[in-house]
């Protein structure tokens, strides 16, 4: 059985889905397995991943389109290694990625962390570095509530793209699916029910890359982050998942509309 189990899903990505793949690849002293999961796509993406003669890519096609959160559960659904990586088709892991999150988790005996994320480096179309984002911490252990606490306030997912974040199978068939109620917060949402179970580490070099092209679900939804960001406040408070006070969600509601402006200048500056 592999020790981690990358998981990409894909629709119509046959743009970058071979630099996804080759990131992985690349990846050096791990015991990996990688499951692409096309969602019935309509271009090369299936004979691209085919193209590839190695055991430890497989693919997987779904017989109808499942919608990106359903093709997100079926992915992990199909997972054997005793970790799991989401990587999105369009994003890349950075060398000794995989090496340095697993050791992290490895090392973690009593099973108190419940996630490992690090930085990661925002790509434009042809993979060149236009920024790098992190946590505003020092490396290491983080308690769940700080940085928790610093996404409600901050009004942004701090601890990034799934690419960047890893995890134990065990606690993921714990807390069961991905829920797309607010689809731009799909992936904090998961983050927060990890963090339920334990803390997390961070590790302070990028280990992934974010690109940023037309066709990235992040872009498409734009204009609706900072709506779907205040719901999803409203929800985990209510369900108990946050202990942020009233300051806290109201700050973080004001900022979730000023990263959204921002993002989107982003964006059309990127995409230019």
């Amino acid at each position: 059985m592999a020790t981690v189990s990358i998981l990409i899903p894909t629709y119509n990505g046959a743009s970058y889905i071979a630099p996804a793949i080759d990131s992985v690849l690349e990846q050096h002293g791990v015991d990996l397995e990688i499951i692409v999961v096309d969602d019935n796509s309509t271009d090369d993406t299936v004979a691209i991943v085919r193209g590839y003669n190695d055991r430890r890519v497989r693919l997987s096609q779904n017989a109808a389109n499942l919608g990106a959160e359903g093709n997100w559960n079926r992915a992990l659904e199909l997972a054997k290694g005793a970790y799991i990586k989401l990587l999105p088709q369009d994003d890349l892991l950075r060398p000794g990625c995989l090496a340095a999150q697993i050791a992290a988790l490895a090392a973690d005996t009593e099973e108190n962390i419940a996630l490992v994320f690090g930085a990661r480096e925002i790509i434009d179309r042809s993979g060149r570095v236009i920024t790098r984002r992190g946590f505003q911490g020092a490396p290491g252990r983080i308690a769940a509530a700080s940085i928790v606490r610093a996404c409600v306030r901050k009004g942004t997912n701090v601890i990034g793209e799934p690419g960047a974040v890893l995890f134990r199978r065990s606690l993921a068939e714990h807390i069961g699916p991905f829920n797309s109620a607010q689809p731009y917060i799909i992936d904090l949402d998961y983050w927060l029910r990890l963090l339920a179970h334990g803390d997390a580490w961070y590790i302070e070099r990028p280990v992934s890359a974010f690109r940023v092209s037309s066709g990235s679900w992040s872009v498409a939804i734009g204009a609706r982050q900072s709506r779907q960001f205040a719901d999803f406040l409203d929800r985990v408070q209510r369900a108990g998942l946050i202990s942020a006070s009233r300051s806290d969600v109201a700050i973080g509601k004001i900022k979730a509309k000023l990263n959204n402006v921002l993002r989107l200048l982003f964006y059309k500056l990127v995409m230019r």
